[in-house]
């Protein structure tokens, strides 16, 4: 009897933690574009393509205190003379779909990174391609480090790159048409400095853009 007791005196205690715990955490709250579908939509055949969003993306919950690390922040890219646009457009806060809010690298595979700076706990990265027509980018692929070259200590957040075409290992994640809401990833705290976005072509030309990139965390 005395330790059904004693267990019961902790039931208090842990509903407390797990309270205190989820006040911790908080809605990732962001700016979001206006939607700019243009154009005729190209038909889509992608295989493992995930189901359209419906409707505004539900909330997912950070740890208070997160925020945008990437704003402002360096970008270098493998392709150095981008075909539209400058690398700088890409943590500037714009979003929107309009002329003039995207870099365009050249065709086939190609990376661009941003430097947060310092190295951070990332919680969160929300990615726009091109959203002003419905496309899928091809062979997606997100990756945190703490090296600049990405040759060691590397965490991959996201591949949809199944047969391994950038060379960043196969992936499992669907793929999925852009929008307005950009692609939100979940990097489960994953530590680093760097985060490099691999991407080879989309499903209207062979062209990788970029508009915005967000990246939500705490310095680590």
């Amino acid at each position: 009897m005395k330790i059904l007791s004693r267990n019961y005196s902790l039931v208090p205690v842990l509903v407390v933690a797990a309270a205190a715990m989820a006040q911790d955490k908080v809605p990732l709250k962001t700016q979001l574009p206006k939607p700019l579908f243009v154009g005729t939509p190209v038909p889509l055949n992608v295989p493992n393509l995930e189901p359209p969003l419906k409707g505004k993306r539900p909330d997912f919950m950070i740890p208070a205190g997160s925020v945008n690390l990437a704003k402002g922040k360096k970008v270098t890219a493998s392709d150095e003379n981008p075909v539209v646009g400058t690398l700088d457009l890409v943590t500037d806060g714009d979003k929107a779909g309009d002329e003039g809010s995207w870099v365009e690298l050249g065709p086939g595979k190609q990376w661009l990174q941003i430097d947060l700076g310092k190295s951070a706990n990332i919680y969160a990265v929300l990615l726009w391609h091109f959203h002003s027509q419905a496309r899928v980018y091809r062979d997606v692929v997100a990756q945190v480090s703490d090296d600049a070259s990405f040759k060691s200590g590397v965490t991959t957040i996201f591949n949809n790159d199944f047969k391994n075409e950038v060379g960043a290992g196969p992936g499992k994640d669907q793929n999925y048409v852009e929008t307005y809401q950009g692609k939100l990833i979940d990097a489960k705290g994953a530590k680093g400095r760097y985060v490099r976005f691999y991407s080879n072509g989309n499903t209207t030309n062979k062209l990788n853009d970029y508009i915005e990139v967000e990246v939500w965390g705490k310095p680590a």
